[in-house]
């Protein structure tokens, strides 16, 4: 599937913009002891440990979601990244509802004004953290996994339909159908490894790797630990 993917690039990679993850407003600030690493894409895939990946215990619900947020504002996780990535702010309603806004879901390049057609996409999503180590963690660290607010990377509002074909599969198997969204998207697939340490499979990687050395080998990589 990688290389249907990779025919449209030819022209487009001329035109690359460098990935440079920033932190938004609902990113928590980090402890002064963990900074952010940047570096090339190509050798922060080369920093993502490689392993088989299984999935046997798997349920969604080992990943507590959505919890309070990192605001006391009465809302969400779901809800303030909402808000944080607004286009056009909607307006807060008693128990945070919201109506109106208007959001740009970047996998498609739709602009969209209901935030019910939105999905709150864990980067990486959980089945897959889950296969790449998130099984050995505790409850607590899976807990905080999901409701990642502390890095512009972990956590993006598209529309439903775009995260719902996504669904638990890597890059290997599905990429972002607006090409120009797809260097951003790699970079933030391996930023979010990184930050968790988490593995990757030989397919995974490969497919990485095809982006890293052809049309995104001018995107740069920036993760901070997770605490």
């Amino acid at each position: 599937m990688i290389k249907n993917f990779l025919r449209g690039f030819g022209a487009l990679s001329l035109a690359i913009v460098p990935l440079i993850a920033s932190t938004p407003a609902h990113a928590a600030q980090a402890p002064q002891a963990l900074r952010a690493e940047v570096t090339t894409l190509a050798d922060a895939i080369g920093l993502v440990r490689v392993d088989d990946e299984d999935r046997t215990g798997y349920t969604r619900s080992s990943f507590k979601h959505w919890n309070s947020g990192d605001l006391a504002d009465g809302c969400n996780t779901r809800n303030e990244v909402l808000l944080a990535e607004a286009t056009t702010a909607p307006a807060v309603a008693a128990g945070c509802k919201l109506t109106g806004g208007a959001w740009l879901s970047y996998y498609d390049g739709q602009e969209v004004t209901d935030p019910g057609a939105l999905d709150i996409d864990h980067m990486v999503p959980l089945a897959e953290a889950w296969d790449s180590g998130a099984s050995a963690w505790t409850a607590a660290r899976r807990e905080a996994y999901a409701n990642d607010q502390g890095a512009a990377t972990s956590l993006v509002a598209v529309t439903a339909r775009t995260n719902r074909q996504k669904s638990d599969q890597d890059p290997a198997e599905w990429l972002p159908p607006a090409p120009e969204a797809q260097c951003r998207y790699v970079g933030e697939w391996v930023s979010t490894k990184l930050r968790w340490q988490l593995a990757a499979d030989a397919s995974e990687l490969e497919a990485l790797k095809v982006f890293a050395e052809g049309p995104c080998e001018d995107s740069i990589v920036s993760y901070t630990p997770a605490p």
